[in-house]
């Protein structure tokens, strides 16, 4: 196997690591780092819509062997689980980490810790869940990390509302851009999140991501390395529009681009509220969800075996 040295060694050798905690940590007292703009002075204990303060909550710190194969291979993906979300949807199927915060408060110095003791028990990498309101926080932690002997690739996992001056922040940081993809329509967007603008926030961020890292690279032991994978979650009644957003993915990022079409839904949190959200996805839709990215010219899904079974 070819030797693999994460994109953020040389950044740190460079010198380009300590510039990025500096000028990701001057959000903290007017922060701007997500798309909601809170202008929250986070270092005075202000919070806004991630309800995150100066310092990272932490629900969980674990090997999770449920993601994407790329990312479990035999050892686990080592999952770091950030409390609050800047998205917020209603449905979340983790409601008492993202809306209720569920977790503790960490420093640096401990998020440094669970990355290390993570690659310690073995895992693939090193996968910060929910982490767009916490990247000044991330970025201070890392730099301790690679000081004790951190090097496994990073995966971004976000829900895909990201600010492209964020993301470009962290080039050179970040191996693996794993974002969501949730809807192609503002107006469910708006009446599931209240972010109207969710979808053309995450066409830009995907670019963003593309940009930086291209496609999902994985070895020759099927593991990832680097590149973009996206997470789509079929909703029923086609509320996030599947189609959309694979024919966007085939035409305007790389046919190439790796996909896990989730077939997981169920309804948690506030979805009961909305009729159409009220019950778990039907095969029918599943499987139509399916055909439609195929339709579109997408062909790299996770877990091929779903399509195998229709």
């Amino acid at each position: 196997m070819a030797f693999f040295e994460p994109v953020y060694i040389k950044t740190y050798e460079k010198g380009l690591l300590k510039d990025k905690v500096e000028k990701a940590n001057k959000n903290l007292n007017n922060c701007q780092l997500c798309p909601r703009k809170c202008n929250a002075d986070r270092l005075s204990g202000q919070v806004g819509i991630c309800k995150t303060a100066e310092y990272a909550l932490v629900s969980s710190c674990q090997l999770h062997f449920g993601e994407e194969a790329p990312l479990v291979g035999k050892n686990g993906s080592g999952t770091i689980f950030f409390t609050h979300c800047n998205l917020l949807c209603s449905f979340c199927q983790n409601y008492d980490i993202s809306h209720e915060g569920r977790g503790m408060e960490v420093s640096d110095i401990e998020l440094a810790g669970m990355m290390l003791s993570l690659q310690k028990s073995g895992c693939h990498n090193i996968n910060f869940v929910t982490p767009s309101h916490v990247v000044p926080q991330i970025l201070s932690a890392l730099e301790k990390a690679i000081e004790k002997g951190l090097n496994l690739p990073l995966v971004y996992n976000t829900g895909g509302y990201d600010n492209v001056s964020t993301l470009k922040l962290l080039e050179g940081v970040f191996d693996i851009y794993m974002p969501d993809f949730k809807f192609w329509n503002d107006e469910i967007s708006e009446l599931i999140c209240k972010t109207p603008d969710y979808p053309e926030i995450a066409r830009n961020a995907i670019k963003e991501m593309h940009r930086q890292v291209g496609d999902l690279f994985i070895d020759n032991s099927g593991l990832a390395k680097r590149g973009l994978l996206i997470r789509h979650l079929v909703l029923p009644y086609d509320l996030a529009g599947t189609r959309g957003i694979m024919g966007f993915l085939f035409r305007e990022i790389s046919p190439d681009t790796y996909v896990n079409v989730m077939s997981q839904y169920r309804p948690c949190g506030n979805a009961y509220k909305y009729d159409k959200l009220s019950h778990p996805l039907s095969l029918k839709d599943y499987k139509i969800a399916l055909l439609e990215a195929r339709e579109e010219g997408i062909t790299r899904l996770d877990k091929p075996g779903f399509w195998e079974i229709f």
